[in-house]
């Protein structure tokens, strides 16, 4: 009874029932984690490719695929630098087997390329890294010119200002080009800007068609209309006085007139075949001096 009554005692046994309840709790609380834990284990230990398996296979898989387009992209880096040599290749073929001389300027005036045709027009070895001012500098404006845009310019490089600012093409513009020798050529230049594909201008070529036997063939010609043109006209004049003659010695009844007549007659024969004679061996002569 007294141990009732004692206030330590009632403290100490209230702390030893919390103690035990406490105890009580704790148990349960890891029975029940236990029991969790064991599950959760049983399900990992039934099915643990699907917890290692997938993320490996998914990072295997990842790598294949970087693997393949790494591949790919190869694949096609090769394939590109083989079509850009085909086309260097086939380019540098056309333009080394065109008859007309190709250049391309740079946007400063500059030749950068130039094929074996230019080289021969020009009569340069290699004319790159030439001006185009050096280049044209003994070279001349022809009249025919006068009907084109570029009439009023006084230089070359002044009439191809508009295709080597990328403005616009100039085209038929036909040149008197002194070679470094001094042979002469008859060019006609065409020019045209080169453009990237923001309409930037990269450059500009140049290709020049060699005229010159075309114009000494047109020169031949007009020779020799002229000299038709003459020839006609001396002999519609001989052939006048042959005719008038024969007309008089066919109404005269004198002896020393008709002898005359006769004799003017000769002379115009004579001088007709001397005509004739020398235009058809002056004809070849002519055009081989030309």
């Amino acid at each position: 009874m007294t141990l009732l009554t004692n206030p330590m005692a009632l403290r100490m046994g209230l702390l030893l029932f919390v103690a035990i309840v406490s105890f009580g709790v704790a148990l349960f609380a890891i029975r029940l984690l236990r029991k969790n834990l064991l599950s959760e284990s049983e399900s990992l230990n039934s099915s643990p490719l699907a917890a290692e398996g997938l993320p490996v296979h998914a990072y295997h898989a990842v790598i294949q695929q970087l693997k393949q387009q790494k591949h790919e992209l190869a694949t096609q880096q090769l394939s590109d630098r083989r079509k850009a040599k085909a086309s260097d290749t086939l380019s540098s073929t056309i333009l080394s087997n065109l008859s007309c001389g190709v250049l391309f300027l740079n946007t400063a005036g500059l030749v950068r390329q130039a094929n074996a045709a230019a080289r021969k027009l020009l009569g340069f070895a290699s004319p790159v890294g030439l001006h185009a001012a050096d280049l044209f500098r003994t070279t001349t404006l022809r009249p025919e010119n006068n009907s084109s845009d570029s009439s009023s310019s006084s230089t070359v490089v002044q009439a191809l200002a508009p295709a080597l600012a990328g403005k616009s093409a100039v085209r038929g513009l036909v040149v008197n080009f002194f070679t470094p020798d001094g042979e002469s050529h008859i060019l006609e230049v065409t020019a045209s800007p080169v453009l990237a594909e923001d309409a930037s201008i990269m450059g500009t070529t140049l290709v020049l068609t060699d005229k010159t036997d075309i114009e000494r063939i047109r020169h031949d010609q007009r020779m020799h209309q002229e000299i038709s043109s003459e020839l006609a006209l001396g002999l519609r004049s001989s052939l006048t006085t042959i005719a008038g003659c024969a007309q008089q010695l066919a109404h005269n009844r004198d002896p020393e007139l008709a002898r005359q007549l006769a004799d003017g007659i000769a002379h115009e024969a004579a001088q007709l075949d001397r005509t004739i004679g020398s235009f058809l061996g002056g004809a070849p002569a002519a055009t081989t001096s030309s």
